[in-house]
């Protein structure tokens, strides 16, 4: 093409792959630059203004505007802002999008009513503040006049829904879920009573107690996190190594009372992981009725935090090797006895 032909509007068409209503219509609209006129009242395009049509279709493709069109072609704005601006539109359309097919998701599969679906749709339309507010009244009235370490509620108020910005399908079934949960009454009165009877007496009101917290979620994360990896690697549990982790183990449970982890301490402490070990080993329907119960309340609030959070779920987190921490620690009690060599668990 010549910079100074003129071209039918058959050809513009053609050329700029609209349609030649579209090409009049664009024109007329004043969206490209204006056509020469024959005398016999024919439309004839300049390769500037097909140059144009091309770019309008691209953009229409995408979704723009014809103001925002007429702007940039107009020189009142530029091809980049234009693209910004609109990029963050298509967002928010995507956005909504997947907001709305998680709605009909769930009323799908529930068979739900138009007073669920008015509900899910303002579930998954609250903002931030919505939401915390949301959580914020669920954990009042969970934990109001309930009989545990107010300490250890404060922490369990802290795992919390995060929905991100631009959150997947699956974190907005998630959230949608766990919305409309924590709104009822009767799953409010069930986590309570797990949480009351769970760790309202012992054992669950020592492991709820501020200090073994204080050491779960300080210094006990680090050394657990190191017996975690030897057990993983296979290293006996009366190896140096292993006893080693045994005896800042029970110093740091020590410390938690301001004591220090001696031999006895550590033997206790190997009696208490093996009994639980067993216990958990030989009544697997009393573990099985804990496990359900948990499964319904807090731990199904737990999970779907997870997926909202994209964090891993309590399910998949790896059981701690109770019986390989007591070999170690009892392990290291033998190794402290005159006479007795490091590592032998049988000595002394």
């Amino acid at each position: 093409m010549h910079d100074n032909e003129l071209y039918p509007i058959g050809d513009a068409a053609r050329r700029s792959g609209l349609s030649v209503s579209a090409v009049r219509f664009y024109a007329d609209a004043g969206v490209i630059a204006p056509p020469v006129l024959t005398e016999g009242g024919h439309r004839l395009f300049d390769i500037r203004a097909i140059a144009q049509l091309e770019l309008v279709r691209t953009l229409r493709d995408l979704g723009a505007g014809l103001d925002d069109i007429r702007r940039l072609l107009g020189g009142e704005t530029t091809l980049h802002d234009l693209v910004v601006a609109h990029l963050e539109l298509v967002e928010r359309q995507e956005r909504d999008l997947r907001a709305r097919r998680a709605v009909l998701r769930a009323l799908a599969r529930q068979g739900g009513t138009v007073a669920q679906a008015a509900l899910m749709h303002r579930l998954v339309s609250m903002s931030d503040d919505e939401r915390e507010r949301l959580i914020d009244e669920f954990w009042n009235e969970v934990s109001d006049g309930l009989d545990v370490n107010p300490d250890f509620v404060g922490r369990l108020r802290e795992e919390r829904p995060r929905l991100p910005e631009d959150p997947s399908a699956a974190q907005l079934d998630a959230w949608i879920e766990l919305a409309h949960l924590v709104r009822h009454a009767e799953f409010r009165g069930a986590v309570r009573c797990y949480l009351q009877e769970t760790y309202s007496a012992p054992p669950g009101r020592l492991m709820s107690a501020t200090p073994v917290q204080d050491f779960i979620h300080g210094p006990g994360t680090r050394i657990m996190e190191e017996i975690m990896a030897a057990y993983r690697s296979g290293l006996p549990a009366d190896a140096p190594r292993a006893q080693e982790l045994a005896v800042r183990l029970a110093d740091a449970a020590a410390g938690i009372n301001g004591r220090q982890g001696t031999p006895g301490f550590r033997e206790r402490m190997a009696a208490y992981f093996l009994a639980v070990e067993e216990v958990l080993r030989e009544e697997p329907s009393e573990k099985s009725d804990a496990e359900s119960r948990f499964g319904l309340t807090h731990g199904r609030y737990l999970s779907l935090v997870a997926a909202i959070n994209g964090t891993p779920p309590a399910a998949e987190q790896e059981a701690l090797p109770l019986a390989w921490m007591s070999a170690a620690l009892r392990a290291s009690v033998s190794g402290d006895a005159p006479g007795t060599a490091a590592g032998n668990p049988e000595g002394g």
